[in-house]
């Protein structure tokens, strides 16, 4: 049994190409950055799968004192508003982790730079961190993540789609963590999710970000 976690923690260039709150609401940078690695600091989980990582984000992350995953993007975000105010414009995947683990594979999705999969390898668990486009490129991807993750595995992260959307793609062996009814993960929306193949999926809560993104946690424990 493990405890894991996933958060899309918001690049904050995406922020202000879109005008996301957040963007208003934190106006330094550097002082979200710091709170966002307090609080994941403060995340009691084994595994935490982030998504939308910018470099300045990841240097934080790494004083946090878990074993670092990463895979950077191959396409790098560009300012469309504002000037950035981050040294490293860099967008990561990132899979923090308490005790052993060993990287499987990294791969952005070929129809998608901005998108991909992290696998590492758990205490005989495979977990996958990811991030799905919305709209049709997300039938290959997801189709992609299920050859990625054979049994027992654990898929976190954000899929820009409802958990009967994403399940319909991957196939009846895997299941969705059941989140508690009426929380969202992102403004009206439940599209971040634990997914699980051979393995169950329980005491799964939607935490409150406070601000730090437009995207709010997201936990649960996996027995396998």
């Amino acid at each position: 049994m493990i405890t894991v976690a996933t958060w899309n923690v918001l690049h904050r260039i995406h922020a202000d190409n879109w005008g996301e709150d957040v963007a208003g609401n934190w106006p330094d940078e550097a002082k979200r950055v710091a709170a966002i690695a307090h609080r994941v600091a403060e995340l009691t989980e084994d595994v935490i799968a982030l998504q939308e990582v910018s470099g300045d984000q990841l240097a934080a992350l790494r004083e946090t004192g878990r074993t670092v995953h990463a895979m950077r993007y191959p396409r790098l975000p560009r300012p469309r508003v504002t000037t950035s105010q981050l040294t490293d414009d860099a967008e990561y995947l990132v899979l923090l982790v308490n005790g052993p683990s060993r990287e499987l594979s990294q791969e952005a999705f070929p129809d998608d730079g901005g998108k991909g999969a992290l696998a590492i390898t758990v205490e005989g668990l495979t977990v996958v961190a990811t991030h799905v486009s919305w709209g049709r490129k997300r039938v290959g991807q997801l189709t992609r993540l299920a050859a990625l993750a054979p049994a027992p595995a654990v898929l976190l992260g954000d899929f820009n789609a409802d958990a009967e959307t994403v399940l319909a793609v991957l196939g009846d062996d895997f299941g969705a963590a059941e989140l508690p009814p009426g929380e969202p993960t992102r403004g009206r929306q439940v599209i971040d999710h634990v997914i699980v193949h051979g393995a169950t999926a329980t005491n799964a809560q939607v935490l409150n970000a406070d601000g730090l993104s437009d995207h709010n946690p997201v936990r649960a424990t996996i027995s396998y």
